[in-house]
């Protein structure tokens, strides 16, 4: 007769571990359970809100969304949305509680002069670098989703010799990391405008992050210097009396060199798409650009989430103000 399996089974030594942890920092545990999905054990508990705090490569929080929590909390007179965080402990400082997901409600607590915050606790401390999958409290742009990648990624070089690859999930995608590169050394650098052409040369570098870093670095100066190859050419069309936001946006797409190439074609790697980019634009005329080809033009993807159309709808209406 086959042992029956207990309806409600112990929680594993981690989890009994880290409940131990809770309380030794302070914390008070109110429950333990398995989640409904993977089943993966979880520990809800009230933390002293002076040990969390965010990640330290997650984006800047905005000030209006935590504005506008600190109301709604007020409001409703109750903080009925647990954050999520994990136990960091190093040998430096005494143990903190990252959170990936939760930092403006962490501030909008703190400013109403909360004491503790309820939080679900993941054992995995891995969690902590799953920030861009977990993280839906606030829509992210594609500037904030490549600087917390790029800060991620130099936290994770200190810390593991493994490849890109190991850590897809938590990068997204390897544009991203160049990206972050970029927004770092230039904070107004349009990464929307290039966006669409990186995410389809850009791969993973099988390399320790430590030495994939290096190339990354030389990847974001070479998108830096065609940048700057770009402004020029967009100056010179402002010279004519073309005054679009989505100047840039225009140029890129047509110095993009996989706008037309065959889909049978043998796929660009990024060192080839960046010269060849840097090679056009070079040879861009603004002489030869009118206003209607903007308005004909349907060679940009997305820029920072707004679609073509909707883009050069807007943009067309702009020059004809």
């Amino acid at each position: 007769m086959a042992e029956k399996k207990p309806k409600n089974p112990a929680p594993p030594g981690a989890v009994a571990e880290l409940h131990q942890q809770i309380e030794t920092d302070g914390g008070r545990v109110l429950s333990f359970y398995r989640e409904p999905y993977g089943g993966q054990w979880l520990v809800l508990a009230a933390l002293p809100i002076e040990l969390v705090e965010p990640t330290p490569y997650q984006r800047n929080i905005s000030d209006t969304h935590v504005r506008k929590l600190e109301g709604v909390i007020c409001k409703i007179g109750r903080f009925l949305d647990p954050i999520i965080t994990v136990r960091i402990a190093k040998s430096d400082h005494a143990a903190k509680y990252w959170t990936p997901n939760g930092n403006h409600r962490l501030s909008a607590m703190r400013t109403l002069g909360a004491k503790s915050i309820i939080a679900i606790v993941v054992p995995e401390p891995s969690a902590a670098y799953q920030i861009l999958a977990l993280n839906t409290e606030k829509a992210h742009n594609l500037r904030e989703k490549a600087l917390e990648v790029i800060r991620m990624y130099q936290e994770l070089v200190q810390l593991d010799q493994v490849t890109e690859e190991t850590y897809a999930l938590e990068f997204e995608e390897p544009a991203l990391i160049t990206l972050g590169l970029c927004y770092e050394e230039r904070p107004r650098f349009s990464g929307g405008a290039y966006h669409p052409v990186l995410k389809r040369v850009d791969e993973f570098l099988q390399k320790p992050l430590r030495a994939a870093l290096s190339i990354r670095q030389q990847r974001a100066q070479t998108a830096l210097a065609l940048d700057d190859l770009i402004v020029k050419q967009v100056e010179a069309l402002k010279a004519k009396g073309l005054t679009s936001p989505y100047l840039k946006s225009f140029v890129v797409a047509r110095v993009n060199p996989i706008r037309f190439r065959p889909k049978d074609a043998p796929s660009l790697s990024f060192d080839e798409a960046i010269e060849r980019m840097t090679q056009a634009a070079t040879k861009f005329n603004p002489d030869k650009i009118k206003m209607d080809d903007l308005a004909k033009s349907g060679g940009v993807d997305e820029v920072d989430g707004i679609a073509p159309k909707s883009l050069f709808f807007i943009a067309v209406v702009l020059f004809l103000r």
